[in-house]
């Protein structure tokens, strides 16, 4: 069985700098894999919040993540910088599914790549709704290339 090839660089539209920590490296020496997931919680919600759709104290509606999966190609480990591409893989009426990419810095390939599904919900009724105009047109500017 074959496995399909992973996304270039350039199928990415937004960027976050990740610091690996001293912490992140498991008993084989690289960085585990549940760090993976942290950092696509981070991408993902650092971008959230720099285009303005993330109020953590009040916003409303909230993303709860229902999904996410990671595959891995090669390994990275403290004190390597890192870089976690994020596009828009399906926008949803009331879900976004991104792809992750996650680079060393300055690589041209991935050493991991990933998805990530929020379901927006309100924030009293946890009940999924209907995404903002307003958020599906911010978020459209992630639509990949390919």
């Amino acid at each position: 069985m074959s496995r399909p090839s992973f996304r270039p660089r350039a199928a990415y539209r937004h960027w976050t700098p990740i610091t690996t920590r001293w912490h992140d490296n498991d008993a084989y020496g690289h960085v585990n894999n549940g760090v993976y997931y942290g950092w696509f919680d981070t991408a993902v919600n650092a971008w959230l919040v720099a285009a303005g759709l993330l109020d953590i104290p009040s916003g409303d509606p909230i993303g709860l993540v229902v999904e996410t999966g990671c595959r891995y190609a090669r390994s990275l480990a403290f004190p390597q910088p890192v870089e976690v591409g994020l596009a828009l893989a399906r926008l949803g009426g009331s879900s976004v599914t991104y792809h992750l990419g996650v680079f060393a810095a300055g690589e041209r390939d991935a050493a991991a790549e990933g998805h990530f599904t929020h379901v927006y919900v309100g924030r009293e009724s946890r009940r999924p709704v209907a995404l903002p105009a307003a958020w599906r047109a911010t978020m459209q500017a992630l639509a990949d290339a390919g």
